[in-house]
């Protein structure tokens, strides 16, 4: 256990209330794994808490907490809630989803045991006796695997829809099961999900897509209805083409996040969001581009900011995640352009190896031109110093020879003399595309 956490626990004790270790530090102890967070029930109110500790800051309107600060430690400190009760006072708030929106009604362990949400959850350590207090046969459902609602699932869900999603993490954090009344009602609120404030949904984002666990998340998220309120885009992809690229991608992005967490090696929400934006992306340029007349990557730029604008509205990303993003679908429309001797150049971008890890999920899901050109940069990035040089000067020598063919078959129509201008201007015709996309390598500017 935390240190910390029993600091905190003992000077609540020692002050006269009760004190808990609550919810998911007793849940993954007993499961044998090691607690990210260590939360605290007491008695005490938000005020005296912090009368007791001047390390102590309180957070939330909605909830009101107290934060006990030990450097870069936090444990949380919450006072026992109650149930609402039918008074004058602002103390407790729904609207008229039946959605909470401000609950600050304290009461006693028996109470705030019936308002949290699975039964997994309501476990209290009491550090007056060392005892473990079960509520609603929680102990009995971790050592069966179940996740189970604690009162009515509809009602719990309506009052605090993310709930649903925290039903699926559980399930795939834990390897546990949803009972049957529990998951039942989810495929029909789930668009309740909507209405929760984008701000925290990033958060919940990041918990369900960072922790291990993307692809049984992901996965389980279709099948009850939640991922489409929140990727809506992404989403209608995945319904018009099954076993398009998009979903092809969205399985290798699971896939590759999965083993990264694994391997200890870091994810960025940066590449996340756009790796899983790629193909709304791409979609939209070829929308915009077809309807206003502009080049494919005058369409790209416009697109990026309609794209991660919309997603924003469902769950809100930091502009530290939203702009490296955006610079990640940048070079995606430079890597034909920057092979060659370039790519020196090229590979030292900032956002190269992301963008460059983007291109290579993008070849398993496409294939043909991308795959052809992830092939290339595989083996520049892949090779020693020597085999990139040789590698770069293998495109610069196919691009002049490619040049002197074309100039070779065009010294016959300079010589012809004969009067038959027509036939003289049609050779000349023919062969200005030729000349035109022999020079494109040089004379073309790298996009942005």
């Amino acid at each position: 256990m935390s240190e910390n956490a029993i600091k905190v626990l003992y000077r609540l004790h020692k002050s006269g209330f009760k004190a808990y270790l609550v919810g998911g530090g007793v849940r993954d102890i007993l499961l044998g794994f090691q607690p990210k967070d260590f939360d605290v029930v007491t008695n005490a109110t938000p005020e005296e808490i912090k009368g007791l500790f001047r390390n102590c800051r309180l957070i939330g309107r909605r909830f009101r907490l107290a934060h006990i600060v030990f450097g870069r430690d936090v444990i949380e400190v919450a006072t026992l809630r109650g149930h609402h009760v039918d008074s004058g006072e602002k103390i407790s708030k729904t609207n008229a989803e039946g959605r909470l929106l401000r609950d600050n009604v304290y009461g006693t362990i028996d109470e705030d045991a019936e308002r949290r949400d699975f039964t997994v959850n309501a476990l209290y350590y009491d550090i007056s006796d060392f005892s473990i207090h079960s509520y609603g046969g929680g102990l009995q459902d971790l050592q069966s695997r179940t996740i189970r609602m604690i009162g009515d699932p509809n009602t719990r869900y309506r009052e605090d829809p993310v709930r649903m999603l925290r039903a699926v993490r559980f399930a795939t954090k834990l390897g546990m099961t949803i009972e049957k009344d529990t998951a039942s009602p989810i495929s029909e609120l789930a668009p309740l999900l909507k209405d929760i404030p984008a701000a925290r949904m990033y958060e919940e984002i990041l918990k369900l897509f960072f922790n291990g666990q993307a692809q049984n998340n992901f996965n389980m998220m279709r099948d009850f209805g939640l991922f489409e309120p929140l990727f809506p885009l992404v989403n209608s992809l995945l319904v018009d083409e099954p076993e398009g690229p998009a979903a092809k991608m969205m399985q290798s992005i699971m896939e590759s996040i999965d083993a990264r967490v694994k391997a200890e090696k870091t994810v960025t929400p940066a590449f996340f969001y756009a790796a899983i934006l790629w193909y709304p992306l791409s979609q939209r340029a070829d929308d915009i581009a077809l309807e206003g007349g502009l080049s494919l990557y005058d369409a790209y730029y416009a697109a990026m900011g309609d794209v991660m604008e919309q997603q924003c509205s469902t769950i809100s990303i930091p502009r530290r995640f939203s702009t490296p993003a955006k610079d990640i679908w940048q070079l995606q429309l430079r890597f034909d352009r920057n092979q060659g001797t370039r790519a020196f150049k090229f590979i030292e971008h900032p956002k190269f190896r992301a963008a460059y890890d983007l291109l290579l999920l993008r070849a398993s899901a496409e294939g043909s031109a991308v795959a052809k050109s992830a092939a290339w940069w595989k083996s520049f990035v892949e090779g020693g110093e020597e085999q990139r040089s040789v590698i770069a000067r293998s495109v610069n020598n196919g691009s002049r020879n490619r040049s002197s063919n074309q100039r070779r078959r065009r010294k016959p129509s300079a010589k012809r003399t004969s009067p038959d201008s027509g036939e003289q201007s049609s050779s000349q015709s023919t062969e200005k595309p030729a000349d035109n996309q022999a020079s494109s390598p040089s004379t073309d500017k790298p996009a942005g």
